[in-house]
């Protein structure tokens, strides 16, 4: 007999197996399931660090980036609220309101249901402290840089004009009026 799985059975099961889950002398670790990263928190409990790190992914979503890079996003911000109870009361309401918007755990909405709830939180306090860590954590991070064809500084060789400035592969090919020809 040949079983059908579920969309939404599947979806809630990957959600729950996408990382596991141990408390260590009182911090938690998560851990993706196949062991090649794993954040260690002091503060956030394993639902609030899942929840976190599904939010920063939406927040700024970027296919050839593993889960990694958001994980260092939500310790990030768990290091933060360790030093701040305000910043951890804030994110744990926040997480908590996530669930309340619809009366469904956020975790368990499909993709689209949960980015509808975040656009309808995007102006409070929650959710412009999550995108600011993400944003400043995610493209702070030198690792993320070569994702991208970013090289880094380059004012202590001159600048960009005319070295690396048509590297990235990702830009449109400008006029020659926009980007003249070097100097002979």
């Amino acid at each position: 007999m040949k079983t059908i799985l579920d969309r939404r059975l599947f979806l809630r099961t990957a959600a729950r197996t996408a990382a596991t889950v141990a408390t260590i002398g009182g911090s938690t670790v998560v851990a993706a399931t196949n062991g090649a990263w794993a954040m260690t928190l002091s503060t956030f409990d394993a639902t609030t660090a899942r929840t976190l790190l599904v939010m920063t992914r939406h927040l700024y979503p970027h296919d050839m980036l593993g889960d990694v890079y958001y994980a260092e996003v939500v310790e990030s911000l768990d290091n933060k609220a360790k030093a701040d109870p305000a910043l951890a009361a804030l994110v744990r309401e926040g997480v908590a309101s996530l669930d309340r918007a619809t009366g469904v755990p956020w975790l368990q909405l499909s993709p689209g249901g949960q980015i509808e709830v975040l656009k309808a939180i995007e102006k409070t306090p929650f959710f412009q402290t999550v995108r600011g860590e993400t944003v400043v954590g995610l493209y702070n991070n030198k690792l993320v840089w070569h994702h991208f064809g970013y090289q880094g500084s380059s004012a202590e060789f001159g600048g960009y004009l005319h070295r690396g400035f048509q590297d990235a592969g990702w830009t449109m090919e400008p006029d020659a009026e926009a980007s003249p020809p070097p100097p002979a």
